[in-house]
């Protein structure tokens, strides 16, 4: 019984980490992308608008 014990936690951590690609990789694109990537679009504008306003050119 005690190779149970052993094996238990990272089957259990395979299985979750399985889990979690999954619900990543389904959660990327639908209904919602476009909202997500003008969002992010947005803030990439603000933080070189700032960039820019503050006289610094270095990346």
């Amino acid at each position: 019984m005690e190779y149970v014990s052993a094996l238990l936690p990272p089957v259990v951590m395979a299985v979750f980490f399985t889990a979690l690609i999954v619900v990543i990789v389904k959660s990327q694109g639908g209904p919602n992308k476009a909202k997500e990537d003008a969002a992010v679009d947005a803030a990439l504008a603000r933080a070189e608008a700032t960039r820019q306003q503050s006289g610094s050119t270095a990346p």
